[in-house]
């Protein structure tokens, strides 16, 4: 049984056979870029909402919800590597890391969010929310069975397993399931909320064995000096930190990304969920 949705990639450049040929690993390809986003209407935004439905989202929901939707305005960037062939994913599944708010236990908590672009603002951040609950009190079975499998894994062995997994995951796309391991964990792309960790930028290496070419890292958001109409005025900016695997994601494919996040961030109201009692957008 297939464990991911595919298809080839017909159309590949010279370049990007090139490229894919350059590197056998993702580690070694990568390519970083940072955008600084106005997050003053973002904001704005998120506080109305606030008001208005009593419910309460951060930045981290807006990106993941724009880079669903850049994701979907640039389909041959939400793709993985096959025996050094590109293929397109079927459907696009955000994996994202949040801060544990247990001061106890530090780390990092995972969860995975499909089916990113078909679903509004508000099922995105219920969706995250939920998994991560999830994921904190245990009650992730296959998040557990997965942690329960490396537990008993050697260290000496871990970098022959991880790579393993992911050559039987991707490189053949047979389920885990059958191994207790969780179907497609990282998805097509990752964003960790490194702004909850108090930084301001932050590059997060591609690991090889995720498979993932794009890592996100938005910042906190921090008040600095703008220019508007020739006058400095105070304003709100978060940098939007990213990895790029270079082998087949290139910087058109990043412009289309960053632009896609800025427009949206930067103009929630007529891309994201209206407010109740907000005039509807026309958009």
């Amino acid at each position: 049984m297939a464990h991911l949705e595919l298809k080839p990639k017909q159309d590949v450049s010279s370049f990007r056979k090139l490229a894919i040929g350059s590197w056998t690993t993702a580690y070694d390809p990568t390519v970083y870029g940072t955008l600084t986003v106005r997050m003053d209407a973002a904001l704005t935004y998120l506080d109305a909402l606030h008001q208005r439905t009593g419910v309460r989202l951060t930045p981290l929901h807006l990106v993941l919800k724009a880079l669903g939707e850049a994701l979907r305005r640039c389909p041959d960037a939400n793709a993985l590597l096959r025996f050094q062939r590109i293929y397109l994913r079927q459907h696009i599944t955000l994996g994202a890391l949040v801060s544990d708010a247990d001061p106890q236990r530090p780390g990092l908590t995972p969860a995975r969010i499909e089916d990113v672009d078909q679903k509004s603002l508000h099922a995105v951040a219920l969706e995250l929310d939920a998994a991560v609950a999830r994921a904190r009190e245990g009650r992730d079975a296959a998040l557990e069975k997965g942690r329960g499998l490396l537990k008993r894994v050697p260290p000496l062995l871990l970098h022959r397993f991880t790579g393993l997994m992911s050559f039987l995951s991707y490189s053949l796309n047979v389920d885990p399931d059958w191994l207790g391991l969780p179907k497609d964990p990282f998805g097509s792309a990752v964003v960790v909320d490194a702004g909850t960790l108090g930084l301001d930028t932050a590059y997060l290496p591609l690991a090889p064995f995720t498979r993932v070419p794009i890592f996100i890292a938005p910042g906190a958001v921090r008040e600095v000096a703008v220019v508007e109409e020739g006058r400095v005025v105070p304003g709100r900016v978060m940098s939007i930190n990213a990895s790029f695997d270079h082998r087949f994601i290139d910087g058109y494919h990043a412009g289309v990304i960053a632009n896609t996040l800025r427009e949206l961030l930067e103009h929630p109201a007529e891309f994201f969920d209206a407010p109740p009692g907000a005039p509807a957008s026309s958009r």
